[in-house]
């Protein structure tokens, strides 16, 4: 029991230091689902376009959430953290 609780916190814990990582698998499973449940609908394309379509357009979306993951611990770590580093030398 203790360790199935240690892999939860540790779930959290990171989900905390990167909200983009669970974003990405959420849009993942929603294009995923959305694109499954339109299959009927698909006209006159075949199986497999359509299914490589699903899986570049969830393919996608996971790229951008970690592109803007990245892009937001960058601005994180060498914009916001040193201008508070700054601001706290400045008060004393």
């Amino acid at each position: 029991m203790s360790s199935y609780e240690e892999n939860e916190s540790k779930f959290m814990r990171k989900a905390k230091e990167n909200p983009f990582v669970p974003l990405g698998m959420a849009g993942f499973f929603a294009i995923v689902g959305y694109r499954l449940f339109k299959m009927k609908n698909r006209g006159d394309t075949k199986m497999s376009v359509h299914l490589i379509h699903m899986r570049v357009a969830a393919q996608g979306f996971v790229v951008g959430a970690m592109t803007i993951g990245v892009l937001f611990s960058m601005y994180r770590e060498y914009i916001a953290k040193p201008n508070e580093e700054q601001k706290a030398v400045r008060d004393k």
